[in-house]
């Protein structure tokens, strides 16, 4: 059975930066795409970033230039580095395993980690 584990959430300044881990165990790393989403309290969950299994990325347009998906194979590990945070990126961030359909460009998650709080004040 898959497993997502996230780490790297925290309290930090407007402006500042953190970098979100994501562990995956119990699947095949490789071969899957993997997503970032975010659910601020009283919102919907939200598609932050997505990368593919070829590496291919897409970023929502209120993070694009400021946060950045990346994987390590080796490592079973999909990364979110996030520069220049403000307070309306206040959220749970959610690791996700899912399927790229590179005929409607769409992420579709199927699996999901715990989450972890990221807290950014002002």
């Amino acid at each position: 059975q898959v497993q997502l584990v996230e780490s790297g959430g925290g309290l930090v300044q407007a402006g500042g930066s953190l970098r979100l881990s994501c562990v995956v165990s119990g699947s095949i790393f490789s071969i899957h795409s993997m997503g970032w989403y975010r659910q601020a309290p009283g919102k919907q969950r939200e598609l932050v970033a997505f990368i593919t299994s070829g590496a291919r990325t897409n970023h929502a347009d209120s993070v694009k230039g400021r946060f950045t998906i990346s994987r390590d194979n080796a490592k079973n590990t999909v990364y979110l580095q996030m520069n220049s945070l403000k307070p309306e990126d206040t959220a749970v961030y959610y690791c996700s395993r899912g399927a790229y359909t590179d005929y409607t460009g769409q992420f579709l998650a199927t699996d999901w980690g715990q989450g972890t709080q990221v807290t950014v004040s002002s």
